[in-house]
């Protein structure tokens, strides 16, 4: 398999594998502009040649829209193989990729997020175990901070503010980034039909890395909380979200009823 190195460059004319579309698709625009701003900060995008989902994107810890503490570590955005290209070892083709830029930029080693059980949009953490990653932290909603060390440095941690996954906020309360292009078509989907029908919702937008890096959640590109509780880092569509809700009530009457509120 032959790789793209996606630049300020060249990056207009180059597909981004997870939003396969023109330019002046609302989310391809999205994520070329957040990724266009990042390449400063040392962040790497690398894509097969064929058309597909098969792309690794990384940057350093210090410069990653999560709350992390890993001083000198890199941290991997998105390793994502699917579809027909699945299967044939590109994620570990990609993945030693990293580790060797990493090696060769002075890391201390490389980290992702995963989880007990495997999550949208998180890495496969029977994958990492294969590949000798280890658990270094864990948030209170089971997603967990996994890493590969080079040497004896101290291993990454979530930031405290991330450990709780609790606001004090009620109704739905979404964070979420412009890392993920689906934000830019899905979040103005859920307000309007919040509005509509009258459901308490608000979307907050993580613009800046000093807000991404200090969000009450250790995944940032999409973290969906429910009367300060977290939900799920799935992107929700208008179906989705109506089933989220219709669930959510109905599990709030169950509690009434059993005399738990």
């Amino acid at each position: 398999m032959d790789y793209v190195y996606v630049t300020k460059e060249n990056i207009e004319q180059e597909h981004i594998c997870c939003a396969i579309s023109s330019n002046s698709d609302v989310q391809v625009r999205s994520k070329k502009d957040w990724l266009t701003d990042r390449f400063e900060d040392g962040l790497v995008f690398i894509k097969s040649s064929v058309r597909g989902k098969c792309f690794i994107e990384y940057i350093p810890a210090k410069n990653a829209w999560i709350p992390l503490d890993a001083k000198n570590f890199m941290y991997i955005d998105c390793l994502w193989v699917s579809g027909s290209l699945k299967g044939h070892g590109y994620s570990s083709q990609l993945l030693n990729t990293c580790i060797e830029d990493s090696k060769k930029k002075g890391m201390d080693g490389i980290c992702i997020l995963s989880s007990k059980k495997k999550m949208p949009y998180l890495a496969d953490p029977k994958f990492l175990t294969y590949k000798g990653f280890k658990i270094s932290d864990e948030a209170r909603n089971g997603i967990q901070l996994w890493y590969l060390a080079f040497n004896d440095s101290d291993a990454p941690k979530f930031k405290s503010c991330a450990k709780e996954c609790h606001i004090e906020e009620f109704g739905f309360v979404l964070y979420y980034t412009s890392q993920c292009p689906f934000n830019a078509k899905y979040v103005p989907i859920i307000e309007n039909v919040s509005k509509e029908q009258n459901i308490e919702f608000k979307a907050i937008h993580l613009d800046t890395k000093e807000k991404a890096q200090n969000a009450p959640t250790p995944i940032t590109t999409y973290a969906l909380f429910y009367n300060g509780d977290y939900i799920t880092n799935d992107v929700m569509n208008e179906k989705k979200f109506l089933k989220l809700v219709e669930k959510l009530k109905w599990s709030l009457i169950i509690l009434r009823h059993d005399g738990f509120e």
